[in-house]
């Protein structure tokens, strides 16, 4: 469609008229070429993903957070109504024209005089008069509002000329302002409420072309102001915009329910599935393995050999996908035997055959502690724990099928936690300010419940007592723990009393230190990933140094962004060093 309109180049005009002389062209929405074919679809699960590890299920994935965070193809959306450059266009020939029109020296002189002659109406008492000729010669705004507090009455004489004084203060700042933003090389000039209704309008045009800058370059329609937009775009090309975003919210919709973000009955937003889970974590592994590969130390694609099925002496009918190695073929001639009895040749039926049963041994078993005390709070680490531990259960369940994996999510208690479970742990809120804490309780007490504890402190102890107690019962030689924190311990058990200490005391410590080497008498390892955090000390290095190696374990130090890959990295080394 062409249009053309002749137009005034009168700097007054409508600032809904087309501007003169521009002939613009587009094409209509072709259903078949939305999106092209050959673009992949829009990843919307990372997006949702990232804000459920960072909310907790305390925010609801709403469509327009899902718009503003998906990132489109810009060749998704070419063809759908006005183009973006015609639109930037328009406005970068209405702000062209309007700096060609006017000059901003004049009202700029207006404004100065407007102040001072304001200024001179004002008579302040003797008490005020200091204060007063200081917020004029320094032209400081909330001067002028502390002495029109002190006037009292907001009907006198006084009250009302420090507010005309203040409010001609303030446009005299806005013109000065208006003139150093931008270039005017015309001639016309202008009054001061014209003056200060064009900088309202250059404004927005700035802010309409940002948008609409972000918007080419990640087709997130949702971006731009459509109510900012209408006062310079026509009509019609308004309609056509607002049917490209309504396109563009559908395609989100219908890609969501595609990659497994199901809509909540009440529509009121988007709930991740299972589905969405596994794409997810297979984008994960795909992003750590693809830098894992080339240096050689990723996935192991060799055979495991002596360990996995152990064969049992009982035995079961033979099923479709049954192994023939695990075949009794003793019991199996038998049975066919006893079925023909005399007669020959013996023929094997399927329903003669049998199998001995078999039992899975892990070839690792693996407890993961996600700290989620106060101070996992800062800079968002807690955010790069829970994702490291959807990567980990992801390749676990691609790779390693048979591998012993639980989650303990620890705070001043401990609590296992299941892999749908993990998006949903959030760190504690700090309840207790003081700088020195010392608090015991008697759990056996059933007056007091887990709801009454101040939950912020780090109770090492009693999660590698879960762990240790989760993972004895693995028949494999290979069980770790990986703890991941920031810190030393602030809480710990002795029987049924919790203890809750701040700064870190020895007593919390040996406490940690005594089940740590209750995890080595049951061969259990401890890998240590120490985040880094603004309260870290070198005794908190050193503590972490003494609990692994005293399971024979290791510490690794890595930023919280690469937590992920480095703990990946390292399981699947201990896979390495497994099958060698």
């Amino acid at each position: 469609m062409d249009t053309s309109q002749p137009k005034s180049d009168s700097p007054s005009r409508d600032r809904r008229d087309p501007v003169g002389g521009v002939i613009h062209s587009y094409q209509k929405y072709d259903p078949v070429a939305f999106p092209p074919p050959s673009q992949p679809p829009p990843d919307l699960v990372s997006p949702a993903f990232e804000q459920a590890l960072m909310y907790g299920n305390f925010h609801e994935l709403s469509e327009e957070d899902l718009a503003n965070a998906v990132k489109l193809d810009p060749s998704q959306i070419a063809g759908l109504g006005p183009s973006i450059d015609f639109l930037k266009a328009l406005l970068e020939d209405r702000k062209r024209k309007i700096l060609e029109t006017y000059e901003a020296r004049t009202v700029q002189k207006k404004a100065r005089k407007a102040f001072h002659q304001a200024a001179k109406r004002v008579r302040p008492p003797a008490k005020m008069e200091k204060l007063f000729q200081m917020a004029i010669n320094q032209e400081q705004p909330f001067m002028i509002e502390r002495l029109w507090y002190q006037a009292g009455d907001d009907n006198s004489d006084l009250a009302r000329n420090l507010l005309a004084t203040g409010s001609a203060m303030e446009d005299k700042h806005n013109l000065e302002e208006l003139a150093t933003k931008y270039d005017f090389i015309g001639n016309e000039s202008m009054s001061i409420p014209k003056a200060l209704e064009i900088k309202e309008e250059l404004e927005k045009i700035d802010e309409l072309l940002q948008q609409l800058e972000e918007a080419e370059k990640s087709a997130q329609i949702g971006l731009i102001d459509m109510d900012m937009l209408s006062e310079f775009a026509q009509p019609s090309d308004m309609e056509q915009l607002e049917d490209m975003r309504r396109q563009v919210e559908n395609l989100m919709r219908e890609q969501a329910e595609r990659q497994g973000l199901e809509r909540n009955k009440d529509g009121s937003g988007f709930r991740l599935t299972p589905q969405a889970y596994k794409i997810f974590q297979g984008r994960l592994l795909e992003q750590i393995f693809s830098e894992l590969d080339p240096s050689r130390t990723g996935r192991h694609e060799g055979n495991v050999v002596g360990e996995g099925a152990v064969e049992l002496q009982q035995t079961k009918p033979y099923e479709f996908g049954d192994s023939v190695a695990n075949l009794d073929l003793p019991q199996t001639i038998i049975n066919a035997l006893l079925r023909q009895k005399d007669e020959r040749p013996l023929r094997l039926h399927s329903d003669d055959i049998v199998v001995h049963k078999t039992r899975n041994h892990p070839k690792a078993a693996t407890a993961v502690i996600m700290d989620m005390s106060g101070s996992m709070r800062y800079e968002g680490q807690y955010i790069n724990v829970k994702r490291m531990a959807l990567a980990l259960q992801g390749l676990i369940n691609s790779e390693y099928p048979g591998d012993f994996l639980k989650f303990i999510e620890m705070y001043t208690f401990a609590k296992l936690r299941t892999p749908g479970e993990i998006i949903e742990c959030m760190p504690k809120q700090v309840t207790i300010h003081d700088p020195w804490v010392r608090l015991k309780c008697d759990m056996s007490n059933p007056d007091i419940s887990e709801h009454e504890i101040h939950p912020h402190f780090t109770n090492i102890q009693h999660a590698l007592q879960m762990a240790r107690q989760n993972l004895a019962t693995c028949d494999t030689p290979n069980r770790q723990v990986v703890l991941i924190t920031d810190g030393l311990p602030t809480a710990h058990f002795e029987g049924e009393w919790l203890y809750m200490l701040y700064p870190p005391d020895p007593q919390t410590e040996e406490a940690t230190m005594r089940e740590a080497q209750l995890c080595a008498k049951e061969g259990i390892t401890i890998n240590i990933f120490l985040i880094p955090s603004w309260s870290q000390s070198e005794e908190d290095i050193r503590f972490a140094y003494r609990m692994a190696q005293s399971t024979r374990g290791r510490v690794f130090f890595t930023s919280g962004k690469n937590l992920d890959r480095f703990v990946l990295w390292d399981y699947v080394n201990n896979r390495r060093s497994i099958i060698a």
